[in-house]
């Protein structure tokens, strides 16, 4: 008895070092971020070495068949490609030197995109190609639309690496940029559709003539992202839109979209993020932050907070840091410092809400800019509602309180003006402070300011005013 015993022990130990041998512990990196309040460090995974070239399952070069065959090829072999990847552990999706056209990449965790040098991936502009709908959200309101053009949902330790490029042939969705009736008809039933929680599953937008066009990059409910090195060429919609996600990392990042609504990285309900090294050159915003839209974001109830934004560069954009003016999850601890801007922009650093959003901006800062020109160096206005304001009506009527908003040490060359201010009078916006902030020409005026408690204003200088004699209007 006792020497069976012996035995079935030895057995046992074996089978426990067989199965600990063959079980890998994930390995992570670990970025320290400094920022003016608590920032948690964020992991980023080590994706083992091995790798799943799209070649091996089936892709085929622009030119080497129909861009009908190449495209339903090449997204079946990425499909294949991911499956195998994450089957097996992860590593490295690869995508070697060559124009690859093709639908939308659906990613699996432990997956890392690797754009080869030289490696272009081409999505079709066949709207047909990005069904079935998939879970997005869009302008703030989750529902079924088309899959974006690089899609992941509910993902951990993903990447896209390297220094290929991703671009869309942007045929169908250049005519898709007007807000025709049809278009603003579904805008308007997707709003009704949030604001009394018709299930997201339930609201299909991927029909008739909505024209809800797709994101590029859409991240959706994932942990631990990396985006880096790799270059954007146009988008149909917002081009990297991170969206209630826990820690990641974008940087070294060069991306081009000159289209509609094509802001550069958008970070929504997301936490413990770090935007470094990126230059955009963009037809709207640059760096937006968001956090959802009325009710559903109420439901879901998830801020956007830690996010820290350094030593990017930005060509061209509406604005170069924009907060809202979905946010009705709450944005607070968002920290940008060490940035440029080349060219142009309407609004510096932008604060954007309305009386629908009910939620709080908390914590802003923004240090050590410089820009060229611009109409507004800073601004804060709680009465924006676009295309919204006639089209839908106001269910529930919700003031956010915004307050902690700071400034300083940015040189500007050119402003029509420096400040300006349009707080809620049912609650004034609270403890902003604008320090050290040197604009060289100002052409119209300096402060424009309502509603506000505890402004502090400190060395904001011009060289040259060309406005009315005037220089500070109060309201």
């Amino acid at each position: 008895m006792r020497k069976q015993r012996s035995i079935l022990n030895v057995l046992l130990l074996t089978l426990l070092v067989l199965t600990m041998s063959s079980f890998k512990v994930a390995s992570y990196d670990s970025i320290k971020v400094a920022a003016p309040f608590p920032m948690p460090a964020i992991a980023i995974y080590n994706f083992p070495h091995q790798d799943f070239p799209i070649t091996d399952y089936g892709a085929k070069l622009k030119g080497t068949d129909t861009d009908h065959n190449c495209i339903a090829a090449n997204t079946e072999a990425f499909r294949k490609a991911m499956k195998a990847c994450n089957e097996a552990g992860g590593g490295r999706v690869v995508v070697p030197k060559g124009e690859w056209p093709s639908g939308p990449i659906h990613f699996r965790s432990q997956c890392n995109l690797y754009l080869a040098d030289g490696a272009k991936v081409i999505f079709s502009s066949d709207p047909q190609d990005y069904l079935p709908a998939v879970e997005v959200s869009w302008e703030g309101l989750e529902c079924m639309n088309y899959s974006p053009l690089v899609y992941a949902y509910q993902c951990q330790d993903i990447a896209i690496t390297g220094k290929g490029t991703l671009t869309p042939d942007m045929t169908t969705w250049k005519t898709w940029f007007s807000r025709p009736k049809a278009h603003m008809k579904a805008l308007a039933q997707l709003y009704d559709w949030g604001s009394f929680d018709k299930p997201v599953a339930q609201r299909q937008m991927a029909v008739g003539e909505n024209h809800l066009r797709p994101h590029l990059i859409h991240l959706n409910q994932c942990r631990n992202v990396l985006l880096d090195g790799f270059r954007i060429r146009q988008s149909p919609f917002w081009t990297i839109h991170i969206y209630r996600c826990n820690g990641g990392v974008a940087r070294n990042l060069d991306v081009y979209a000159h289209g509609h609504n094509n802001d550069g990285i958008d970070l929504e309900m997301t936490k413990n993020f770090l935007v470094e090294n990126c230059q955009f050159d963009q037809g709207d915003d640059a760096v937006v932050i968001k956090a959802g839209r009325n009710q559903d974001a109420w439901r879901i109830g998830c801020p956007t907070e830690n996010i820290v934004v350094r030593n990017c560069h930005v060509r061209n954009g509406h604005v170069l840091l924009g907060c809202g003016s979905e946010i009705s999850g709450g944005i607070r601890n968002v920290y940008m410092h060490d940035c440029t801007m080349e060219d142009l922009v309407k609004t510096l650093f932008y604060l954007k809400t309305n009386r629908r959003r009910g939620a709080f901006i908390d914590n802003i800062y923004m240090e050590r800019v410089s820009a060229n020109r611009m109409q507004r160096a800073f601004a804060i206005d709680t009465d924006v509602l676009y295309q919204w304001k006639d089209l839908v009506p106001t269910y529930k009527d919700s003031v956010t309180r915004i307050s902690n908003i700071y400034m300083r040490d940015v040189k500007c060359h050119e402003a029509d003006g420096v400040l300006q201010i349009n707080g809620d009078s049912d609650l004034p916006v609270e403890n902003v402070q604008i320090e050290n902030v040197h604009v060289d020409t100002v052409r119209k005026y300096t402060i424009e300011k309502a509603n506000v408690k505890r402004l502090k204003i400190k060395q904001v200088t011009w060289d040259a005013y060309l406005g009315p004699q005037k220089r500070e209007r109060k309201g």
